[in-house]
């Protein structure tokens, strides 16, 4: 949208919070503020997964010592594997009662506990993710969802995002200026919001409770996963 009639524009500075002071920027001419969200698309280099194990007994105590027993041959699997320490990561440890309905009385029966362990992982050598997944389950895993694919480093490709976003904004801005009788534009304020990456598509497997076999490892493709920013910026409409 165009707006018309901002005799000053405030301009945060390129400063940390407690030292910011806001930087006045006259303008005489019309101000019009745009949003540009711009995506790179790039080939991922890192894959997560979440392995994880389940396990019941009539007792909390039980259920949660077969867990641990089962959830340590896993993990002794994934650092078998070469996977660092500082990848393996726990995201879970559940433990409940079970319970089923029964309809002749109308009343809960007890069933027993059900505890449950899960670690992400973090694959630095996705093409060999399908082995891993394999692996996990010869080990005893019972949970596996994933992977996740994204970038260890998308540095590079924000920039690039960056760099295109400025130019389809400065772009935009001179269609609007051309389109109200302006020749030019004059920049008067920039913000950026992130955006996260976003597989494109995601590949995403889940197993559970997975009898293992001879057969070969099932098959992964990566794909793309995008990356990008969101850039608003004001231009002063010129003569």
């Amino acid at each position: 949208m165009i707006r018309y009639a901002l005799p000053l524009v405030a301009v945060s500075a390129l400063a940390s919070p407690a030292l910011a002071a806001d930087v006045q920027i006259q303008a005489t001419g019309p101000v019009v503020e745009l949003t540009v969200n711009e995506t790179v698309k790039a080939r991922p280099d890192i894959a997560t997964v979440g392995a994880g194990v389940t396990s019941r007994a009539p007792t909390a105590v039980a259920a949660m010592q077969e867990n641990a027993k089962a959830m340590d041959a896993v993990v002794a699997k994934i650092k078998a594997l070469g996977i660092a320490k500082d990848d393996i990561q726990t995201t879970g440890i559940n433990l409940y009662a079970q319970y089923d309905y029964n309809q002749a009385t109308q009343r809960q029966v007890f069933r027993g506990y059900q505890a449950s362990n899960q670690v992400s992982v973090i694959l630095r050598k996705i093409d060999d993710t399908g082995k891993v997944l394999d692996a996990l389950v010869a080990a005893g895993a019972t949970d596996l969802n994933g992977p996740n694919f994204s970038i260890d480093d998308d540095t590079e490709a924000k920039a690039q995002a960056r760099k295109t976003a400025m130019e389809r904004a400065r772009n935009q801005a001179m269609e609007y200026a051309r389109m109200a009788g302006y020749s030019g534009v004059r920049l008067l304020e920039i913000s950026e919001a992130i955006s996260g990456q976003t597989p494109m598509p995601m590949v995403r497997k889940a197993y559970d409770a997975i009898q293992t076999t001879a057969a070969a490892a099932p098959p992964v493709e990566p794909g793309l996963v995008g990356t990008g920013v969101t850039v608003t910026v004001k231009y002063e409409l010129t003569r």
